[in-house]
């Protein structure tokens, strides 16, 4: 288990937030946070059905980013960053 770094977890957190909010429909946030796959995953949803996916994705960023800013940073550090929960 790592130690609780809160400027990283702050960092992370505003970060992923604001690009959930902004770029969710392209996987940007997960890409901060270190989930590739998942990343890959809304990119990939978003690019392939010409755009038609991305309003999907584009909700789910929009939920995930919100949820992210809503934590506290040790909750955010402990859900995401340490525990590595990787949807929602």
């Amino acid at each position: 288990m790592t130690e609780f770094n809160a400027s990283e977890a702050q960092s992370k957190k505003m970060a992923a937030g604001i690009c959930g909010i902004l770029l969710g429909s392209f996987g940007i946030h997960k890409f901060i946070l270190g989930y590739n796959q998942e990343g890959i995953i809304l990119l990939l949803v978003s690019v392939l059905t010409c755009g038609f996916g991305a309003a999907i994705t584009g909700i789910i960023g929009i939920v995930e980013g919100v949820i992210y800013l809503m934590k506290t940073d040790k909750e955010f550090y402990n859900m995401y960053l340490n525990g590595k929960q990787p949807w929602f």
